[in-house]
């Protein structure tokens, strides 16, 4: 199974938040802060299920700005 890595720059109020929502999506993803003062996060998924992830991250990504 081939992985994948995405970095996102979110609000840092909000990260805790997109931990929370990538949890519940029971394997889907996993997110990993690599600076919290700038809000800059890894996202891993599978290859398999990039299109999930994206639609997510699309869906959320006015709250995850603001």
């Amino acid at each position: 199974m081939e992985t994948k890595k995405l970095f996102l720059r979110i609000n840092p109020a909000k990260i805790h938040f997109l931990k929370s929502i990538l949890e519940g999506y029971e394997g889907l993803a996993m997110m990993s802060t690599i600076d919290v003062k700038q809000g800059l996060v890894s996202v891993r998924y599978a290859e398999s299920v990039q299109e999930d992830v994206f639609f997510l991250l699309e869906d959320l990504s006015l709250t995850l700005r603001t």
